[in-house]
């Protein structure tokens, strides 16, 4: 099983420098411009710094940019890292609700994607933009601008089933989470159709990714105490969110782990101003653990959201994820604990497996 991270902060490079010397082998730079650094901006300065860890977006929002934009994005990234560069898309839950917007629907989204995959692949793409539709392809090849000729894998983002099959459809990968419901024979499943839509069979090197909180419990610990909720608070939180938001949207009912604290955590929503609302609900995202909102974590919400357990349990839990069809975790851990979370994990369970 391969483990990545998550970041996306310009002047920490040397995490990233670290993660890769401790054994991880992939980082994701996420895409949020209203709360985090410029995702190229980190690549090109990891890319410099590292060796061997592969770089990608995780994930690119298609609402923020062109296709071709963000094909070259990577394209420049992959002349830096050559054969070391991914690239993830999703539709924007958190890039585009911190800007007000809802995440791009699914139609508009597997056009954007289309036309990414050609262009990565050296293809000539019909491209639309208002109203017009032309070929285009990456010309001048020859000076190197970019790198096409060493593949850049192209992964989507889908915590739903249609977004998971519209993976199996069009990308070599999917990347979700093991804990909104689905079980992970449902996950694939749904790929496996999208596939089948494609008239292709899912690949066995069909790359899942679980983007998961993942709870390293010492011995007699609580998965409610400080310590831990120092460590994964924040990621149980920002899962918390998703479900509001999705609420908010479509009238959606949460899942019953979260019914203890549901109408309470909506209710302290309330006492803030519809117009900035949308920013309060994403204020942490993954980075800490907001005083406020630390009394709605209840055991029941960490165990439903992330992978709890001792070392031994987690290891034994890995491997049958592994057997299953899982390809990679990645861990996320809050800002003021990220070195001592992946070191712990290096530690005690990848130099274990």
């Amino acid at each position: 099983m391969d483990f990545g991270i998550l970041t996306a902060k310009v002047d920490e490079i040397g995490y990233i420098v670290h993660a890769e010397n401790l054994g991880f082998t992939h980082c994701w730079v996420t895409d949020s411009p209203m709360i985090r650094s410029n995702c190229w901006a980190v690549l090109a300065l990891a890319a410099e710094r590292t060796r061997t860890i592969k770089l990608g977006t995780g994930v690119a929002v298609p609402g923020l940019r062109l296709a071709p934009v963000a094909a070259n994005g990577i394209a420049t990234i992959n002349r830096l890292a050559p054969g070391r560069c991914f690239m993830a898309l999703g539709t924007g839950n958190t890039g585009m609700r911190m800007l007000g917007h809802k995440p791009m629907k699914l139609a508009p989204f597997a056009e954007y994607v289309r036309v990414v995959r050609s262009l990565l692949r050296g293809e000539e793409v019909d491209f639309t933009l208002n109203g017009e539709t032309h070929p285009i392809r990456f010309q001048m090849r020859e000076h190197r601008f970019i790198d096409l000729e060493h593949p850049i894998p192209l992964y989507l983002s889908g915590f739903g089933p249609k977004a998971q099959a519209l993976a199996g459809e069009l990308a070599e990968g999917l990347v979700s989470s093991l804990r909104y419901g689905a079980t992970l024979a449902q996950i694939l499943a749904n790929a496996r159709r999208g596939a089948e839509r494609a008239g292709r069979t899912l690949a066995q090197d069909f790359y899942f990714t679980a983007m998961q909180p993942v709870v390293l419990l010492q011995p007699g610990e609580s998965p409610v105490c400080e310590r831990v909720l120092a460590e994964c608070g924040a990621s149980v939180v920002t899962n918390l969110h998703q479900l509001v938001a999705e609420y908010l949207d479509t009238g959606k009912e949460p899942p019953e782990y979260v019914r203890p604290v549901w109408k309470a955590y909506l209710d302290w929503l309330e006492g803030f101003a519809p117009a900035v609302r949308h920013q309060r609900l994403h204020g942490s995202h993954f980075s800490f653990l907001d005083p406020q909102e630390a009394r709605f974590i209840t055991p029941e919400l960490v165990k439903a959201s992330s992978l709890v357990g001792s070392a031994a349990e987690l290891i034994e839990e890995l491997r049958e994820l592994e057997r299953e069809g899982v390809r990679q975790i990645t861990l996320y851990p809050p800002l003021n604990r990220q070195y001592r979370v992946i070191e712990d994990f290096a530690e005690q369970v990848i130099s274990r497996m």
